[in-house]
């Protein structure tokens, strides 16, 4: 069983911490048990700002970070610039996360912060997780997979710890919609967070994500918001046409993780 008292004990191990932090459940726990355990002095959570960010994701970042004092810092990336992520590939993280440990090794250097670390949990590793050789490469850490985390552990302690978003789920960069092999651009990541954005405000709760497959958008929700859907299809099939996508469909299998296929 999963306490957080080993957690504040594997901070407090530590002189310095940096964390890569996004927002979702997993770093914003470590980012409110690593201010309390090291304080505003012994550590920094670091968010890495581009298209590929969604603006909701960002504001829920900032608002925990304001509402549990967290010290954050604002870095910019720049993986548009690279064309390994922009092709698309399935490795496409690798160089997402590349782009931001380099950043964050240019503060920790900067700074004198001793370890960076990150959100990765156990049940991370069964995942197609490409952007974790590049943690790997720089010697990035992951206190849950030390302690042996699960997700189901990481959110019990984050609903202990009084987490609003300990439930949340999971919410991947804009450019994991985008189907491999379909270059990924500004343009494209904005169509996905606009589509989704619209399906927000309409009532789909729960994990949702509009596949950009081109001209084709396929939106995934759960198959208890399946009428809320059905309910709004006219106004969902004009604002996504106005985004620019020729065509909608809703997935008649649902959400389901990691559901990319490349182009044919």
């Amino acid at each position: 069983m999963a306490h957080r008292s080993d957690l504040e004990a594997w901070f407090r191990d530590r002189t310095s911490v940096l964390l890569g932090y996004s927002g979702g459940v997993d770093s914003a726990l470590l980012a409110v048990v690593g201010t309390q355990a090291l304080g505003a002095a012994g550590f920094l959570a670091a968010i890495g700002r581009s298209a590929s960010l969604s603006e909701v994701q960002w504001r829920q970042a900032r608002d925990l970070a304001d509402t549990f004092g967290i010290p954050l810092l604002e870095v910019s990336t720049a993986e548009l610039d690279d064309p390994g992520y922009r092709a698309n590939a399935p490795n496409r993280c690798y160089y997402c996360k590349s782009e931001l440990w380099d950043r964050l090794g240019e503060v920790a250097v900067a700074r004198g912060i001793a370890t960076i670390i990150d959100g990765t949990n156990v049940d991370d590793q069964a995942d197609h997780r490409p952007g974790a050789v590049a943690g790997e490469a720089r010697r990035v850490r992951s206190p849950y997979l030390e302690l042996g985390w699960r997700k189901a552990d990481v959110r019990a302690v984050a609903r202990e710890t009084g987490l609003p978003i300990w439930d949340a789920p999971s919410a991947p960069c804009l450019a994991s919609r985008i189907r491999y092999g379909l270059e990924v651009t500004e343009p494209r990541l904005r169509q996905v967070e606009l589509a989704e954005d619209l399906l927000r405000t309409l009532g789909v709760i729960g994990d949702l994500r509009v596949r950009h497959l081109d001209d084709i958008a396929r939106i995934e929700v759960g198959p208890a918001m399946f009428p809320v859907v059905a309910g709004h299809w006219p106004a969902i099939e004009d604002r996504f046409v106005s985004l620019g996508f020729q065509r909608v469909e809703l997935d008649p299998a649902g959400y389901r993780r990691g559901n990319l296929l490349p182009l044919a």
